[in-house]
């Protein structure tokens, strides 16, 4: 006789781990290049990736030539865009953007081409116009970096988009037909053509007179590969691109570097899409030129551009003014941790503590450590031997925006020293990434949440009753009447760990009238 199936007991009609009450967006990017499907969970501040797929249908090779999209690329692209379309309905999207870009603009077949990837994708194509592109790529920079200042450069197959910014405000935008295929195309292949090309386009234009010592963000997935093989060449310990920072000089030697040997014979080519490789040099060209005519501060890749963009430009003021990196970590609190209010009033609990301390803070250190409190948690599921590791390359690895890598660093080791306790555990690549400064401060906050893990079992309602304060010589943890029964060796331990990071006596008391609770065994 068979065994009845046993039922789960876990829903299959929802999915816990998507934020509730939010409805998804689809936006389909029919690039020159590169045609892309990326969905996002909702609407919001920093919106999640659910699903991002791409093909590589070079629907801009030859236009520049020609004038003409090529046949293949048409296919394709039109392949794809049925494919996605199913896709789309498979995921029961029905808020969906679809964008065209530098091909479908400049071909004297593009408007044929927008009709049937129109009937493929079963949905309306917009077609950009190239300051519209650059509009856009701005407010994705806008969006994925706190108060940037500088020019936005967004490189795709077709076109360079150029546009400057300084916090929430852009300027007007530019298009220059200085994409990498277009450059292939009208340069019969050659990189010197092409720098002569790249050098008369870019001699008059007035964005590049404003960038000097200012910085560059580089949008385009060109850029993108070049960056990565620069983190290769460094064996940089995060494979993070957004925030990636490249000083002019070093990124102008490496492009150089890029333009004149073969692609194939670069370290590290490998991780780079082949169909991506032939433009490598292309991409360098532009960079290069770039950087000797605008002398900009520093190159820093952004992940965030035209689709980020147009989803930011929805948001209303309010929602835009909210920062990036707490709502992404506020999501991560409430997704992954035991008890998401517990994370929001160790921010509070810190706060008293940090203030009382009388150490100092900057407000981008205080933000940064209100993170690491949401953060503190998401990694309880893994093994307790694991769960500092976990919680590291979590954090590390996360789709993080409006953070740069000695910030995303000192989160991951504040949460790794929340369960690790000594240097010799954590990850000494991640430590090279953060200042001295930085490093002891993510060793007060890992022992910090380290005490409240013992003192509240990382539960709500507890924090708030018990008090962390320094005098100027004592580090004091309040117990209330009630919780009198908490106070342990442990929990003291505990306290004494983080007293000596500060330079101060641990004490613990009861109550209002202060009764000390000493420990005569405290190792």
């Amino acid at each position: 006789m068979v065994a009845p199936k046993a039922k789960s007991k876990l829903s299959k009609s929802s999915a816990p781990g998507r934020l509730p009450n939010l409805e998804p967006v689809a936006i389909v990017d029919i690039g020159s290049n590169s045609v892309r499907l990326v969905a996002y969970e909702g609407l919001t501040r920093a919106p999640t990736p659910i699903f991002n797929d791409k093909v590589m249908a070079e629907l801009g090779r030859g236009v520049a030539t020609t004038g003409k999209l090529n046949e293949q690329g048409v296919e394709r692209s039109l392949s794809a865009l049925k494919r996605f379309r199913v896709l789309r309905q498979s995921m029961g999207i029905k808020k969906v953007h679809v964008l065209a870009t530098a091909a479908a603009r400049d071909a004297s077949n593009g408007p044929e081409f927008l009709a049937q990837a129109q009937k493929a994708i079963g949905h309306k194509v917009e077609l950009l116009e190239g300051r519209r592109e650059a509009e856009l790529a701005a407010y994705g920079v806008m969006s994925g970096f706190t108060n940037p200042d500088g020019l936005v450069g967004d490189l795709g197959g077709g076109s360079l988009e150029l546009n400057d910014v300084r916090g929430r405000r852009m300027g007007r935008g530019i298009s220059l037909r200085l994409g990498g295929l277009s450059l292939m195309d009208i340069s019969d292949r050659s990189t010197k053509k092409s720098a002569k090309i790249v050098r008369k386009a870019l001699a008059d234009v007035p964005h590049l007179d404003r960038l000097k010592g200012r910085t560059f963000y580089a949008i385009g997935g060109t850029w993108r590969a070049l960056a990565k093989l620069h983190m290769r060449q460094r064996d940089y310990p995060l494979n993070v691109m957004h925030g990636y920072v490249i000083p002019a000089r070093d990124a102008a030697d490496f492009a150089a570097l890029v333009e004149r040997v073969n692609t194939d014979a670069l370290a590290n080519i490998t991780s780079v899409a082949a169909a991506r490789r032939p433009l490598l040099a292309y991409g360098a060209v532009v960079l290069e030129e770039i950087i000797r005519r605008a002398k900009p501060k520093e190159i820093v890749i952004s992940a965030l551009g035209l689709r980020e963009g147009l989803l930011y430009e929805q948001l209303n003021q309010f929602e835009r003014s909210q920062d990036a990196l707490i709502e992404s970590a506020r999501e991560l609190n409430y997704l992954r941790s035991r008890d998401p209010k517990h994370g929001e009033e160790l921010c509070d609990w810190t706060d008293e503590f940090i203030q009382s301390s009388q150490l100092e803070e900057s407000k981008e250190e205080r933000r940064l450590r209100h993170a690491a409190c949401l953060l503190c948690d998401i990694g309880w599921r893994a093994h307790p031997d694991y769960r500092g590791e976990q919680s590291i390359n979590i954090i590390a690895n996360a789709a993080f925006s409006s953070i740069d890598h000695p910030g995303r660093a000192y989160l991951a080791l504040a949460a790794s020293y929340r369960h690790m306790d000594g240097d010799d555990e954590v990850s000494p690549h991640l430590r090279t990434l953060v200042s001295a400064r930085m490093l002891d401060r993510a060793h007060v906050l890992g022992s910090a949440t380290r005490l409240a893990y013992v003192l509240s079992a990382a539960m709500s309602n507890v924090l708030p009753h018990t008090p962390l304060r320094c005098s100027r010589s004592k580090l004091v943890l309040t117990l209330p009447p009630a919780m009198k029964d908490l106070a342990s060796e442990r929990l003291y331990n505990r306290l004494r760990s983080l007293g000596k990071l500060i330079g101060r006596e641990a004490e613990i008391v009861i109550g209002d009238k202060a009764e000390r609770i000493k420990f005569k065994s405290a190792r």
